[in-house]
């Protein structure tokens, strides 16, 4: 893999990075704190009002919160004065429905502005927000709402006809759906209520009552192999970590353009798409159209976007639309690159530097930590493929179990299991009435992210593959993700996926799956170049035996690829929860 460290070179017109090494020494939570003002009275803490009413009684009021774009070129934007008052009128419609705090809404939902306002309304009226993806289909939906306990529901005309209308009878808690009709009339499907018309009579003033810090916020659903969805819990105080983690491992600055380009159904869509921005006070871009590489590109220039956040998937299809399309366009004001979701690929990185002017900064953290915990921030030198180093008061190790006892390995270079120090503002509370599967992800004060990783001499982390997903061949621990970034450096591969089979010599083997650039001819040739080019870079030990060439991998809607599902395809085993898995053309 092509390692070679990036090194930090700002431009002269580029801001200081917010996280130096004094910041860093000398962080503490409670000073971060200061930043908030709390809800007047002594209240509590409040997502929204930190977020929007923070903003809008000050110097921000006037300032663009949220910059909306159409499909066919139209363009809304909102002030935080105005999503205050937008806010304000949902938490109200709530109020007037009889919803009361801790009831949980859901939204299946396109990224529309209504999204945006509502999700404010709901953590102002002390409701539990819980996102959807929009591409779901009728069970995953209704086995979410079942489990969440759900009495609201927040869709479009379309969504709710071609998906929740049939399940609704089986939703017995579900007592309200507000549809969003934009020009529709949503108001004329019987059983639901129109969210314009709703809004449109409720009062804009609005008082947010006690929230303590530990009050339910949020509820995501992460997907497991086995078993049903599990419901992790958040709390208002994850406001506090969404908040530095925008500053220091996103580096937003005052009057920073941020794009967060991923799903409001996925975690980093809510908590770095919705909430973050907005506790940092800087503009936010949101586009209603699914990736495009002309339109991104357009986006990345027209909007003037100086701080991007986005997924390796998408990295790897504008790599895919070729280095000529991204010479089209120029990002002058383009500063800061980041991107979550799986492990980015070094050759990805590279690409970055070489063709958007910019390293893109890996990170690392998940649906159960609320927030980034590992990161390349924007004073690092990168090292392409690593994951970076544990942000401030975050204390990461890599260990292993003893006897019961988990115990952090301090030699360099070694593989163990990523684990967390308990105590971070955003750590989920909670496996929704699932307590034993909560307990389980933790012991002796850490928590257990069941991801394998190492760490070097300098301190970054390197991550490895789920624990499940590291392949045991002739005695050699093999990470899929090294096989992969190998792989993705031939000249004809876009994406890979790798998966351990059984072998009745060496335990394992290794098995490749590639899919392909634009244009390239799948022959015997082929078939030999990337064995070759594999066996020649990896050593024959840890080389792919087989490589199938697939029109497209299995991936979420969030870009993760499913290797467990080509594992288990290969090994003709039940599937598991396919609930989050991308439509397949």
């Amino acid at each position: 893999m092509r390692t070679a460290i990036i090194e930090k070179r700002p431009r002269a017109s580029d801001p200081s990075p917010n996280l130096t090494a004094a910041e860093a020494a000398s962080f503490r939570y409670d000073r971060a704190a200061r930043d908030f003002q709390g809800l007047p009275d002594g209240k509590g803490l409040n997502i929204a009002f930190e977020a929007i009413d923070r903003h809008a009684a000050g110097p921000l009021a006037e300032t663009d919160a949220l910059r909306w774009l159409g499909l066919h070129g139209e363009e809304e934007v909102y002030t935080y004065r105005m999503l205050r008052a937008w806010s304000n009128r949902f938490a109200n419609v709530l109020k007037g429905l009889g919803v009361t705090p801790g009831e949980r809404v859901f939204a299946l939902m396109p990224r529309l502005p209504e999204l945006y306002i509502a999700t404010f309304g709901i953590l102002k009226a002390r409701c539990v927000f819980s996102p959807l993806f929009s591409a779901f289909g009728p069970e995953p939906i209704q086995a979410r709402m079942a489990l969440g306990q759900g009495t609201v529901l927040l869709t479009t005309p379309r969504l709710y006809k071609t998906k929740v209308a049939a399940i609704r009878k089986r939703l017995p808690d579900l007592q309200h759906v507000i549809l969003v009709g934009r020009g529709h009339q949503s108001a004329e499907i019987p059983g639901t209520l129109d969210f314009a018309s709703l809004v449109n009579e409720a009062s804009d003033d609005y008082e947010i009552g006690p929230t303590p810090p530990e009050t339910m916020a949020l509820l995501h659903f992460t997907s497991g192999t086995t078993g049903t969805p599990k419901g992790a819990v958040h709390v208002h105080d994850a406001a506090l970590h969404h908040y530095v983690t925008g500053k220091y491992a996103l580096d937003l600055h005052p009057r920073d353009i941020f794009w967060c380009t991923a799903d409001p159904g996925w975690v980093t869509g809510t908590t770095y798409g919705i909430i973050s921005p907005f506790l940092n006070g800087v503009t936010s871009v949101v586009d209603v159209a699914e990736f495009d590489a002309d339109r991104w590109y357009r986006i990345l220039h027209d909007e003037q976007v100086s701080v991007w956040y986005t997924a390796p998937t998408a990295i790897r299809m504008l790599m895919k639309a070729g280095a000529e399309k991204a010479r089209e366009y120029t990002f002058p004001h383009l500063r800061f690159i980041a991107s979550v979701g799986e492990p980015l690929n070094p050759e990805a990185v590279h690409w970055g530097t070489a063709h958007l002017g910019l390293p893109i900064h890996d990170n690392w953290w998940q649906t159960e930590t609320g927030g980034i915990m590992i990161a390349n921030t924007a004073a690092m030198d990168v090292k392409p493929g690593s994951m970076g180093k544990p942000l401030p008061a975050i204390e990461a190790a890599v260990v292993r179990r003893e006897g019961g006892r988990i115990v952090p390995i301090e030699e360099p270079e070694v593989e163990g299991e990523l684990a967390i120090r308990t105590g971070w503002p955003s750590m989920f509370r909670d496996y929704l009435n699932q307590p034993e599967r909560y307990a389980a992800c933790f012991a002796d004060g850490w928590y257990l992210s069941g991801d394998l990783a190492k760490r070097d001499a300098d301190g970054y982390f390197w991550f490895v593959g789920r624990g499940d997903d590291v392949i045991k061949s002739a005695g050699h621990l093999i990470g899929p993700f090294e096989v992969e970034s190998v792989l993705i450096e031939h000249p004809a591969v876009a994406e890979a996926a790798v998966i351990g089979l059984p072998d009745e010599v060496a335990g394992e083997r290794v098995k490749a799956f590639v899919a392909l650039n634009p244009g390239i001819v799948i022959d015997d040739d082929l078939r030999k170049s990337l064995r070759g080019h594999a066996r020649k870079r990896l050593g024959a030990a840890v080389a792919p035996r087989d490589i199938d060439i697939l029109a497209q991998l299995p991936k979420t809607r969030s870009g993760k690829i499913m290797r467990r599902l080509l594992k288990a395809r290969e090994l003709g085993l039940p599937e598991g929860d396919t609930s989050t898995l991308e439509a397949e053309s």
